[in-house]
C-alpha cells in the first residue's frame, strides 16, 4: 500500500459514517459499543473519531487518525 492510500485510508477513518453494515461493525467494534449506543454518542457530539472517542475518555494514540 502507497503512503498516498495509507493517507486516504487513515483520513476516512476520521469520519464515522454508518451507512455501511462493514462500517457499523468496524466502529462498534473498535469503540466496543452496541450500535444504538454509538448512534446515539454520535448525535450527541458529532462523526468526528476524535470526538467520540474523547466522549468515551478514551485517549488518541500517537499515528492513530480515527
Amino acid at each position: 500500500m502507497s503512503d498516498v492510500q495509507k493517507m486516504q485510508e487513515a483520513q476516512e477513518r476520521a469520519v464515522i459514517v454508518l451507512d455501511e453494515p462493514q462500517e457499523v461493525r468496524y466502529w462498534t467494534d473498535e469503540f466496543g459499543l452496541p450500535e444504538a449506543e454509538l448512534r446515539q454518542l454520535i448525535a450527541r457530539v458529532g462523526p468526528c473519531a476524535k470526538d467520540v472517542r474523547a466522549a468515551l475518555g478514551r485517549p488518541i494514540h500517537e499515528g492513530h487518525q480515527g
